[in-house]
C-alpha cells in the first residue's frame, strides 16, 4: 500500500511539474485581466459563445466519444504514403504579387497588397504538448521558421495546440513586426518574451487601424480555447483583414452558426474566405463545421472565393484523412462556388479565377 501511494504521489508531482512548462502558456493577469473582466463576452470567469454551444452534442456522451476514439477510427485516418510536395520560396517573392501558400492544417502564408501575413503556424512536427502524439503526416512539414520572411503580421486565431505552437512562435519572434490575436492570448506571447508593444489583442467587435489603408477586425467564432485543464480564459476569433483593394476573411475554428451571415452582411462580402473543413464529427458539431455546412457558411459570407483548411496534416478526428476534401469537392459540384484546393506548399494566385485545381489527394492512399 505504501509503494502504491508513493507511485500515485510521484505521478501527481510529475504531472504538476509538466504542466508548469512554459509551452502551456500563462493565464491572463494584471491590466489584461482587467480588460477581460470588462468584456461583454466574459461571463462566470470565462469567455462564452454568443449562442448555446456544448462541446459535445446532446445525442452523445463522453464514454461514447472515448469508445469511438479507441475502436471506431477510420482505417485511413493517416495516409499510407508519404506526401511529395514542393514548397514555394517565400524569401524571394515578387512583393507585388497577391498570393496564398498553404502549409497544411490551418497554417498558411498570405501576401496581400505588399503585406506579408502568417496565420497559425505549426512547424514543430506535432500538434500536442507531447511530441509522440498528433504527429504531422509524413511529407507535410515542408516549412521551418528559416523559410519564413520578415512578417508584417502574425495572426493567431486562438490558443489551441494545432494553432498556437510554442516552438514555432518562439523562433519567429525576431521576424514578426506585429502580432494580431484575440483578447487574452497575448499573455502567452508575453510569457514567451514577445514585446508587449507589438501585440494587438482584440475582443469580438473591436478593430485596429494598421495604417496606410490597412485595418483588421476581430469577429465572432463558435469554438473554445485553452492549453491546459482550464478553458476559455482567452477568446477565440475570426478576423477580417481589410486593405484599400481587398477584404479577406480568416475564419479560424468555428462551428456553424448565424454569425457567418451577420458578418457577410456587415462587410458586404469578401474577396477571399479561408474556412475550416476537417477534424469534424457529428458528436462535436457545434464547435467544428461539417462539410455540408462549409458551403452554406461561404455563401452566407458572400465570399467570391473560398479555401478550405484544417485538414491533411494532423489526425484530430475519426474520418479518413482525405474525406474533408473529397466531400467538399463533391458537394461543390452542385453549388459551383469558386473553391480553391491547392497542394501544401503550392503558390496560389487566388485572384486567378480561371485556374483549375487538380484533386491532388486522389493520388494518395
Amino acid at each position: 500500500m505504501i509503494v502504491f501511494l508513493i507511485l500515485i504521489l510521484l505521478i501527481i508531482v510529475s504531472i504538476s511539474l509538466f504542466l508548469k512548462h512554459p509551452k502551456f502558456g500563462k493565464a491572463p493577469s494584471g491590466k489584461r485581466l482587467e480588460r477581460i473582466l470588462k468584456s461583454p463576452y466574459y461571463k462566470k470567469d470565462k469567455f462564452d459563445n454568443i449562442n448555446f454551444t456544448p462541446q459535445l452534442a446532446e445525442d452523445t456522451s463522453m464514454p461514447k466519444v472515448l469508445y469511438n476514439f479507441l475502436f471506431s477510427k477510420s482505417k485511413n485516418l493517416i495516409p499510407k504514403q508519404k506526401f511529395n510536395f514542393t514548397k514555394t520560396d517565400l524569401l524571394n517573392l515578387d512583393p507585388t504579387e497577391n498570393i496564398y501558400v498553404w502549409m497544411g492544417h490551418s497554417s498558411y502564408f498570405l501576401q496581400v497588397d505588399g503585406k506579408k501575413i502568417l496565420v497559425d503556424p505549426v512547424f514543430s512536427g506535432n500538434a500536442s504538448p507531447v511530441t509522440f502524439t498528433t504527429k504531422a503526416f509524413k511529407g507535410t512539414d515542408l516549412y521551418t521558421t528559416d523559410d519564413i520572411p520578415d512578417l508584417d503580421y502574425l495572426i493567431i486565431t486562438h490558443d489551441h495546440w494545432d494553432h498556437l505552437d510554442f516552438e514555432t512562435v518562439k523562433k519567429l519572434d525576431p521576424k514578426v513586426n506585429q502580432v494580431i490575436t484575440g483578447l487574452g492570448t497575448g499573455e502567452h506571447l508575453e510569457y514567451w518574451n514577445y514585446d508587449p508593444k507589438k501585440i494587438i489583442e482584440l475582443d469580438w467587435g473591436e478593430n485596429f487601424d494598421l495604417g496606410n489603408g490597412f485595418k483588421v477586425y476581430a469577429e465572432t467564432a463558435r469554438h473554445f480555447s485553452g492549453r491546459g485543464f482550464k478553458r476559455n480564459e482567452a477568446i477565440w476569433a475570426s478576423f477580417v483583414f481589410e486593405t484599400l483593394k481587398h477584404k479577406i476573411y480568416i475564419g479560424g475554428d468555428s462551428g456553424f452558426d448565424d454569425h457567418f451571415e451577420k458578418i457577410g452582411t456587415q462587410y458586404g462580402g469578401f474577396d477571399l474566405a479561408i474556412l475550416e473543413n476537417g477534424q469534424y464529427n457529428k458528436d462535436w458539431r457545434y464547435i467544428h463545421m461539417l462539410p455540408e455546412e462549409f458551403l452554406v457558411a461561404a455563401k452566407n459570407l458572400k465570399a467570391k472565393r473560398i479555401i478550405p483548411v484544417h485538414n491533411s496534416k494532423f489526425a484530430l478526428s475519426l474520418h479518413d484523412w482525405k474525406e474533408p476534401l473529397e466531400k467538399i469537392s463533391e458537394l461543390n459540384e452542385k453549388e459551383n462556388l469558386r473553391l480553391i484546393t491547392p497542394k501544401i506548399g503550392e503558390k496560389v494566385n487566388w485572384e486567378d479565377d480561371q485556374k483549375v485545381y487538380e484533386k491532388w489527394w486522389e493520388a494518395y492512399q
